[in-house]
């Protein structure tokens, strides 16, 4: 059974940075392409990034400069680093393939705020 499990979410003052993890378990993810979704209160869960199973990436307009998708196939785990965060950036951030083909984890809240 596929398990994802988010964290690294937090408070963070506007400009901060946050790096958040994604261990997946289950399986191996090499090979798979691995994204990067959130959901900020009363709105949908929205694509943030992509990590090809080459390492290539690709980012929504609305993080593209500041967030950096990678991934780790050793250690079965996928990271973003978030810089230069905004109060728009506030919401529950979660990891899956690409379309959500896996039961979502439980995410991790990332909070921006003065």
């Amino acid at each position: 059974q596929v398990q994802l499990v988010e964290s690294g979410g937090g408070l963070v003052q506007p400009g901060g940075s946050l790096r958040l993890s994604c261990a997946v378990s289950g399986f191996s993810f090499i090979g798979f392409a691995m994204a990067w979704y959130r959901q900020a209160p009363g709105r949908q869960r929205e694509w943030v990034a992509r990590v090809g199973s080459d390492g290539s990436t690709l980012y929504s307009d609305s993080v593209k400069g500041r967030f950096s998708i990678s991934r780790d196939n050793a250690k079965n785990a996928v990271y973003l680093q978030m810089n230069s965060l905004k109060p728009e950036d506030t919401a529950v951030y979660y990891c899956n393939g690409p379309g959500g083909r896996w039961s979502w984890g439980q995410g991790t809240q990332v909070t921006v705020s003065s």
